[in-house]
């Protein structure tokens, strides 16, 4: 006699999420920083692309809120191990920044107020995979987590969206960033789990 009935499959399984190797899922937004959290005035807020030929792009507060604004919905992901799935931004790609700036870079390192810097590719901040953020889930981007503004490239490990940018300084040869300089991976793919220099 068997004991499962006929057309009896089982309780169906949920599907788990796909996570890069060594993350766990969470539902929070753990704030982790490395210092204290700089308390910038949108009075006095500047963006500024500055190319290796010396020549200069601001934006103030008000000219980044008058260009075209998108609405990117990305997974997150900490080298200090969590996830965040399906959290949603506003702010302006790099596309749209880099539009007038003529440069033979292939670096940036990116700068912010307090002192943090972090080295990207360029590759990886055009081609519709970068922005300066400034609203989190329909709101103002809090101070604790990067605002008014921090760079959101999600493909990365999230130590590089750095937080209460300012800047981008574009370089012909790469420049490791704080946490870089500390033993952490220079690009930080976290599907490829670079968390550390020599992963």
């Amino acid at each position: 006699m068997g004991i499962v009935s006929p057309g009896f499959q089982g309780r169906p399984r949920t599907q788990e999420p796909a996570l890069p190797p060594g993350q766990y899922l969470t539902e929070d937004f753990p704030v982790l920083s490395a210092g204290p959290t700089p308390r910038v005035s949108l009075d006095t807020w500047e963006f500024v692309i500055s190319a290796e030929n010396g020549g200069e792009h601001r934006w103030s507060w008000q000219e980044l809120m008058a260009l075209p604004q998108e609405t990117p919905m990305v997974d997150i992901h900490c080298v200090t191990r969590w996830s965040k799935l399906g959290t949603n931004w506003q702010g302006v790609s790099l596309d749209t920044l880099f539009a007038d700036v003529d440069t033979g870079a292939h670096f940036a390192l990116a700068h912010s107020y307090g002192g943090y810097t972090t080295n990207l590719p360029l590759d990886d901040l055009r081609g519709g995979r970068a922005w300066v953020v400034h609203t989190f889930d329909g709101a103002p981007l809090p101070a604790e987590h990067g605002g008014p503004a921090r760079l959101l490239v999600p493909h990365l490990y999230f130590w590089k969206s750095a937080k209460w940018v300012r800047g981008l300084r574009l370089k012909t040869m790469d420049e490791p960033g704080f946490w870089e300089t500390a033993g952490y991976h220079d690009y930080g793919d976290p599907w490829r789990e670079q968390r550390y220099q020599g992963d």
